[in-house]
């Protein structure tokens, strides 16, 4: 779970991949450094995501099998709303209960 503001936005077959801004971590499972791609498959019942934007977002590390991919997705149901300071509240505070 992190805050990220969307840089860029690009169509690459079936997803759409973001170059993401990573303002803060707040349950981190697998290291993020400051710029991230993450990849939304174009099906996705997900909300648009604007360049400029910041969205609180729950993605997952997807690693596939040859280990030859190794990326940042934004699954289908995934968590992605605007960032508000209620928002980042309410997700800090969850943190320290899981």
């Amino acid at each position: 779970v992190f805050h990220g503001r969307i840089l860029a936005r690009r169509v690459v077959g079936q997803e759409t991949r973001y170059e993401v801004e990573v303002t803060a971590r707040y349950r981190q499972r697998f290291p993020l450094v400051s710029r991230e791609y993450l990849w939304v498959p174009n099906t996705c019942g997900c909300p648009a995501l604007s360049e400029g934007g910041e969205y609180l977002l729950m993605a997952r590390r997807h690693v596939n099998h040859e280990h030859t991919l190794n990326r940042i997705l934004l699954q289908d149901g995934g968590y992605a709303r605007p960032w508000t300071p209620r928002e980042a509240r309410l997700v800090r505070e969850a943190a320290r209960h899981c």
